[in-house]
């Protein structure tokens, strides 16, 4: 055979010698790779998860005292804005910006030099119709004059009185004065202004006690009334609560809310608490009521329902006896602090996951681990670093 044709024929046997060669290492390469797939199928299916470390807690009875909370405003007993009742100049200021003053206490006195001196022309006008008076009387018994004569005299002389007593009442009137005891507020005039009747001189406040104003639905009337004791916060002072009495409940509800306005007295002593802020109300019930309560960390929150995972005895997924978590559904109620009331769904006595439950599901090995429990408080003090 000619060499030329031997070439092509020795060719065509190298290819396919390396495909034959490369299908070969690629069947092994996939009888590995099948192998060690089904050896990770086995093996997950045979795999148990290690058991979540978790806290608990025991559901309790608590004697919870029932409250009723509302937003309100705190408002001073009495409040006025002092003004000039007539027109003047301002001739004395007697009062600091933000002192206490006395009822009574002079606050601004106006310019009185005018009335000052026609009260003293009036005065002498009613001295002298005073003893005119008396003159004619004696001479009317004597039978000296008229009836109407002696009637005339003591029109004049009552008039020159009245002239008298209403210089006076103007001199009076220039003369502000704090008609109650309180704070008084920033001056709005200055010494030698000219003030005209109506025009703000300084608001005055009596703040103690305070009142607080709030709202409640119409339902909350069959739980409060008048004298159950209140407590009142402000965000302004977190560590501070005042105590008081609910004093006014009014007689109508606001038919746009169905809400009654409500007030309550709160003794006031520091001052802390002025008009117009905001105050957060609890109105006290007269006795305590059991309740269940959990920490709200042991409640898992979704839209279809809350529950809480409670322990109990079983076995893991490989047979051996563990703890389980199993997932229970429940109603809650009332929060206070880092407490939860549970209205139904739970006893006192029942164990459930109190920290951890995000991680949990129903029938989940657990080890229990409570050295990590964070300390639960029914009413906690945040602290500031």
């Amino acid at each position: 055979m000619p060499l030329s044709a031997q070439r092509p024929v020795s060719r065509l046997k190298r290819w396919a010698i390396g495909i034959v060669l490369l299908l070969v290492v690629i069947a092994g390469l996939t009888a590995v790779k099948a192998a060690q797939i089904v050896a990770m199928i086995k093996a997950g299916e045979t795999f148990v998860p290690p058991p979540e470390a978790v806290t608990s807690a025991k559901a309790e009875s608590f004697g919870w005292q029932g409250t009723q909370a509302a937003v309100g405003t705190v408002l001073a007993v009495r409040g006025v804005t002092l003004s000039a009742e007539l027109p003047g100049v301002v001739n004395d200021i007697r009062f600091e910006n933000g002192a206490s003053v006395k009822k009574g206490q002079v606050l601004v006195q106006l310019d009185t030099s005018s009335e000052a001196a026609q009260l003293t022309g009036a005065e002498a006008e009613a001295a002298l119709a005073r003893l005119t008076r008396d003159r004619v009387e004696k001479l009317h018994t004597q039978g000296a004059n008229t009836q109407s004569d002696l009637d005339a005299i003591r029109a004049r002389a009552v008039q020159a009185e009245a002239s008298v007593a209403h210089l006076r009442t103007l001199i009076a009137k220039k003369l502000i004065r704090a008609p109650f005891e309180g704070r008084v507020g920033i001056r709005q005039v200055e010494l030698g202004q000219l003030v005209s009747p109506g025009n703000p001189i300084a608001s005055l406040q009596s703040i103690n006690p305070a009142l607080v104003e709030f709202q409640l639905p119409q339902q909350a009337l069959a739980q409060v009334k008048q004298g159950q004791k209140v407590r009142i916060r402000v965000d302004v002072f977190p560590e501070k609560t005042w105590e008081g009495e609910l004093t006014t409940i009014n007689p109508e509800v606001e038919l746009s809310s169905r809400n009654v306005r409500m007030r309550a007295t709160v003794p006031n002593e520091d001052g802390r608490l002025l008009p117009g802020m905001f105050a957060n109300i609890q109105v006290l019930a007269e006795a305590d009521h059991p309740v269940v309560a959990i920490p709200a960390t042991a409640v898992v929150f979704a839209p279809y329902g809350d529950s809480v995972f409670t322990l109990s005895d079983g076995k893991d997924a490989a047979g051996k006896p563990a703890l389980l978590a199993r997932q229970q559904f429940v109603r809650l109620g009332e929060r206070r602090g880092d407490f939860v009331e549970v209205t139904s769904g739970l006893t006192v006595g029942q164990t459930v996951v109190s920290s951890g439950v995000f991680k949990l599901k129903n029938g989940a090995a657990v080890v229990l681990n409570n050295a990590l429990a964070p300390p639960v408080e029914s009413a906690p003090q945040p602290v500031n670093p």
